[in-house]
């Protein structure tokens, strides 16, 4: 007996042809992409699976059932392939099944239209929607938990315990750039508490009228304010100083120094502060340098001053009191630091900052020295002022031979050497100053370095404060061709051993994603680390370094070798193309030396970590670490006559395209590893913050931090909060009252985790992204803790805004 064939209805003719045809297309792009992957020594999956898809298209044209059948059999080997390929880690499972899965349960809910054997399916129906039916809600759970944190470390226990603030450890004042000299940017307050962090809110909202004005190579508010007694000190991209109420943020004085230097990496880190009538803390490590004593003329007025350094090369000192210029500090309240520079081509080549370090009784300044423009720059040298009279004690010039020599009239210093362009951190209980040293210049082309270049660059250089002179030196990377600059200020621990004795010790995070302790007085490491061989590239004259230095007794943060798994994309298309990006380069791990080829850097020269700094928590011996995961890829190409240099900015890092390094035989081109809808093309999370357990050296938690919420694929705002975790910049603050708060995602918010547990607890929506480092007091007026956070606009937003917010418990809140 046979069946006559029935026809089908126009519109189910219609809807197998779109659904056959998109099948088709998606099945060609896998087979011509696939196929791409596989001549490069690639999985094979793509063209396999692009085959079975364009099988399936073209049998769902024909409305042949088998079009479903091929389907479902691609999707089934492709759930195998994503187990053993990835395992049970979530978003690679996300990447490599979620929109085949809905594809899924559009041929199955389609199947009653397809015919087999020329019969329409549709008396069999019942079977493929209640699959449909099941992959749906299957689709729609994942989709879902797209929206929840997925940590990438739980912990096995609470990291912490709560441990109640004594009036005599209790804070007083946030008055260094990291508030403690420590550099630990922990607050020994708990009136703000994980039991009442929720109840939070905004106190005051303060605008300096300094709204940054653009972003990357442009002006940026990366703000950590300070706070002394009553009043709270802020600056702003132009380097304009604000003197705020510590209770009601109303302005109490301003001076404006509208510093610029052609739009070009214009931003304030931070100020110090020094009070000349204070008792002066000399050292107590035997042995020590003392710490100079210094008075006030007469006349002078200044006893408490605030010292900035400034974009274009200048250190005030301003009275705290009232904002005046201190006439007695330099000529008339400013001191020039580009004496003994030499030649400055363009004022964005050399500028600073970061915040000036007090140590002791001298000023600290390092200087950034503008990254990959040509061989003769301004130097690095690293020089001390008296804080009273502004007039220099000491340098310490690391491109020379005799680096405490004073200069004769006409010399400069050494040109292009090593810099500080980071914050630095002093230790009064030995008079030493820890500096943390970028590379010389240009940063990825060595063949010029001298000596000199080679031993400081990349390091910890450890000087005494009140002469200059060298302690030690530690290097973290060397002859650094990455531009793996040591990018933060130290930062202070009590390095804790099994037997419960401690070692004075800083800690140290590079871009390299790399974690040091040192030990303060020898400069050797406290923990584990390892000498790695790495493979040198093949630029004529290059002086590669055979080994490489890997401080595998700690952490090492999202520094993975990467893997052709390891590649992700919002579709399985974009995967795709990350994927052939990937094996098209050359990739040795994490020191792949830049050359003529096209290379990946992974993390980058952006980090890693970066200037926001670490922070501790020395009641729990933790350590807090947030981090980005921005791979770059880089080609050295020849140079080509007469191109003009970079001013100073951000172009090599931004696809700016042929970037020449003047001095030199080659350009360098530089870009973000990104996929075609312009997302990061490893896995997420591309950001985290991390709990280290100093005690085991383990990760405690790790969580990701930042939603896609102010961003999203090719700069579009995708107004959903999935918790990817995105690139972080800026500092994290911790408290006794047991909580971490960070502000520097590519969203809009103020967020608080709990210490023992890295679970987020509270969140508070800001006008625009932050830079900023967060840090709290509390007021000598009224006992009230702050929490102050700075907000000018996220790195990649074009959000800008000028605010600055304090947050408060309401009256009358149990605390």
């Amino acid at each position: 007996m046979t069946h006559q064939a029935q026809a089908q209805p126009v519109a189910a003719r219609v809807w197998l042809w779109i659904l056959g045809a998109v099948l088709a297309v998606a099945g060609l792009a896998f087979l011509v992409g696939g196929a791409k992957l596989i001549s490069l020594g690639g999985s094979w999956y793509f063209a396999l699976a692009g085959i079975g898809l364009l099988a399936s298209g073209l049998q769902t044209v024909r409305s042949h059932r088998s079009g479903a059948w091929l389907y479902l059999l691609t999707f089934a080997a492709t759930v195998v392939w994503a187990l053993c390929e990835v395992g049970l880690d979530y978003w690679s499972l996300i990447s490599r099944l979620l929109a085949l899965t809905f594809g899924a349960v559009v041929v199955l809910a389609s199947m009653p239209l397809l015919r087999q054997g020329g019969v329409p399916a549709g008396s069999r129906a019942k079977a493929p929607l209640a699959t449909a039916g099941v992959l749906l809600i299957a689709g729609l759970a994942a989709f879902a938990s797209m929206f929840q944190i997925h940590p990438e470390v739980s912990p096995q226990a609470a990291a912490a315990t709560r441990k109640p603030v004594d009036a005599a450890s209790e804070q007083k004042d946030w008055n260094h750039y990291g508030n403690s000299s420590n550099n630990d940017r922990f607050a020994a307050l708990d009136q703000i508490n994980v039991d009442n962090v929720n109840q939070l809110q905004v106190a005051w909202t303060f605008h300096t009228g300094d709204v940054p004005k653009s972003t990357g190579a442009g002006a940026e508010d990366q703000l950590t304010p300070l706070q002394v007694g009553d009043k709270v000190f802020l600056c702003t991209p132009s380097n304009n100083v604000i003197a705020l109420d510590a209770d009601t943020g109303q302005q109490l004085w301003r001076h404006d120094t509208n510093s610029h230097v052609g739009g070009v990496w214009e931003r304030c880190r931070g100020l110090a502060y020094f009070d000349a009538e204070a008792p002066l803390a000399q050292p107590s490590v035997p042995g020590s340098t003392p710490v100079q004593a210094v008075a006030l003329p007469a006349t002078g007025s200044c006893k408490r001053r605030i010292l900035m350094n400034t974009i274009d090369a200048r250190l005030f000192a301003l009275n705290a009191d009232t904002g005046a210029l201190c006439d007695d500090f330099g000529t008339h309240g400013v001191v020039d630091l580009k004496q003994g520079l030499g030649n400055i081509a363009n004022p964005a080549y050399y500028t600073l900052t970061s915040a000036p370090t007090v140590a002791g009784t001298t000023i600290v300044i390092g200087g950034r020295v503008a990254d990959n423009v040509q061989v003769d720059m301004p130097g690095g040298v690293i020089r001390g002022f008296d804080v009273v009279t502004g007039a220099q004690r000491w340098a310490f010039d690391a491109g020379s031979a005799t680096p405490n020599a004073l200069l004769s009239p006409g010399q400069t210093y050494t040109r292009s050497s090593a810099n500080v362009w980071a914050g630095t951190t002093y230790d009064p209980s030995s008079n030493t100053v820890y500096l943390p040293m970028g590379s010389p210049s240009v940063d990825l082309y060595g063949a010029t370095r001298s000596a000199a270049d080679l031993k400081y660059g990349a390091s910890v250089l450890a000087l005494d404060a009140a002469t200059g002179k060298e302690k030690w030196v530690y290097q973290t990377v060397h002859n650094d061709l990455w531009d793996f600059d040591i990018p933060m200020a130290p930062t202070l621990i009590d390095f804790p051993h099994p037997d419960g004795a401690t070692t004075p010790a800083l800690v140290v995070g590079t871009k390299a994603g790399q974690i040091f302790v040192l030990d303060r007085k020898t400069g050797q490491p406290l923990t584990k680390v390892e000498d790695v061989a790495v493979k040198p590239g093949s630029i004529p004259g290059e002086k590669y370094a055979p080994t490489q230095p890997l401080s595998v007794g700690m952490p090492q943060i999202g520094t993975q070798t990467l893997t052709e798994a390891d590649m992700w994309g919002a579709t399985p298309l974009d995967q795709l193309m990350c994927r052939i990006k990937f094996k098209s380069m050359r990739y040795d791990g994490l020191f792949t030396v830049p050359d003529t080829d096209v290379s990946l850097s992974f993390p980058g020269s952006l980090g890693g970590m970066n200037w926001g700094g670490l922070s501790a928590d020395p009641t729990n011996q933790l350590l807090f670490v947030n981090d980005m995961r921005l791979g770059l890829w880089v080609q050295m190409v020849p140079q080509k006559k007469d191109a003009a240099l970079s001013d100073g900015g951000e172009a090599p890092n931004t696809g700016m395209g042929q970037v020449p390094l003047g001095g030199t035989p080659y350009a360098v081109m530089k870009d973000r590893f990104m996929s075609p809808l312009g997302i990061p093309c490893q896995k997420p999370p591309f950001g985290t913050l991390t709990a280290i357990d100093m005690k085991t050296q383990q990760v405690a938690w790790q969580v990701p931090v930042g939603t896609v919420q102010d961003t999203g694929p090719m700069g579009i705002k995708m107004r959903l909060p999935l918790p990817v975790g995105l690139p972080t910049l800026g500092g994290t603050l911790a408290t006794q009252g047991g909580l971490v708060f960070f502000a520097g995602t590519q969203d809009y918010y103020l967020r608080a985790w709990d210490t023992a547990t890295g679970k987020e607890i509270w969140k508070s929506r800001l006008p625009v992204g932050s830079q900023g480092g967060p840090m709290s007091y509390k007021s000598p007026k009224t006992g009230k803790q702050y929490v102050v956070i700075s907000a000018g606009g996220a790195r990649q937003s074009p959000d800008r805004g000028d605010y600055v917010i304090a947050y408060a418990l309401p009256d009358g809140t149990a605390r």
